[in-house]
């Protein structure tokens, strides 16, 4: 009988996440910037603010958040040609972008942004497994500096981000509930999930995948126990990055 003790590629404890680190401000000409990386995933996040919004908006006094996202050639093992010269996106990458895309709308008052358009960027410069993770949890960071310069310069009197969230993977792997999978543990995975979920533990999406055993009920409640411990970490991280003090986004002012 094997005794030897689990042990994950990275020598992580289970409940462990990646190295997470936020650089705002990562990207000059951007209204808000921030490179992010879980381990060795790294993820280019840039938002950039439109005075117009999609035609089904126009009149409506909403604004919109939107969000694209793309891998670089060489973000992989071997080189991927671009998928600007294949001509169209693949189901994947629209998949991710809307996901981007819903997670942010759902952090952010829509109404008080008025008839603006925040476009997010998500350039995957590496990947290590967690992409769609890294980016959302970037991506709401280049939002909320976004937010931040339109407070500054007077625009509005107080920011349109209200709900903080990030985003994390989990899995099994040899049995074993994982948190923050890379790249040899996804590919190699009995089950993956992405959660994506607020400071308060509240859901805003969860997707998730059995590769070779369904899941049970107890086994899902273990993976989302180590989503929200691991999220709650991230949001930290977050916050520091900013500039954020204290444990939860500012109180917003009566924009009246």
């Amino acid at each position: 009988m094997n005794s030897a003790p689990f042990a994950r590629p990275s020598g992580r404890d289970p409940s462990a996440l990646r190295q997470i680190q936020f650089e705002p401000g990562f990207s000059k000409h951007a209204e808000g910037s921030c490179l992010v990386s879980f381990g060795d995933t790294r993820v280019l996040c840039t938002a950039s603010i439109e005075d117009k919004v999609p035609p089904f908006l126009r009149g409506t006094n909403r604004g919109w958040v939107t969000a694209e996202y793309g891998m670089l050639p060489r973000s992989t093992h071997s080189r991927m040609d671009r998928e600007a010269s294949r001509g169209k996106q693949s189901g994947r990458t629209h998949e991710i972008q809307r996901l981007i895309g819903r997670s942010l709308r759902m952090a952010t008052d829509l109404g008080y942004l008025g008839e603006r358009q925040i476009k997010i960027d998500c350039d995957v410069i590496q990947a290590d497994g967690g992409t769609r993770t890294a980016a959302i949890s970037g991506a709401w960071v280049a939002l909320y500096l976004a937010g931040q310069g339109l407070v500054e310069s007077g625009v509005l009197k107080s920011h349109p981000v209200v709900t903080s969230l990030a985003a994390i993977s989990c899995g099994i792997w040899h049995g074993v509930p994982l948190l923050d999978l890379d790249y040899l543990e996804d590919s190699d995975c009995d089950a993956d999930a992405n959660f994506v979920i607020t400071q308060s533990g509240d859901l805003i999406e969860v997707q998730l995948t059995a590769e070779k055993q369904a899941i049970g009920q107890e086994t899902m409640m273990s993976l989302l126990a180590l989503a929200r411990a691991g999220v709650a970490t991230i949001i930290g991280e977050q916050f520091k990055a900013c500039g954020i003090a204290g444990l939860a986004l500012p109180v917003r002012a009566n924009p009246s």
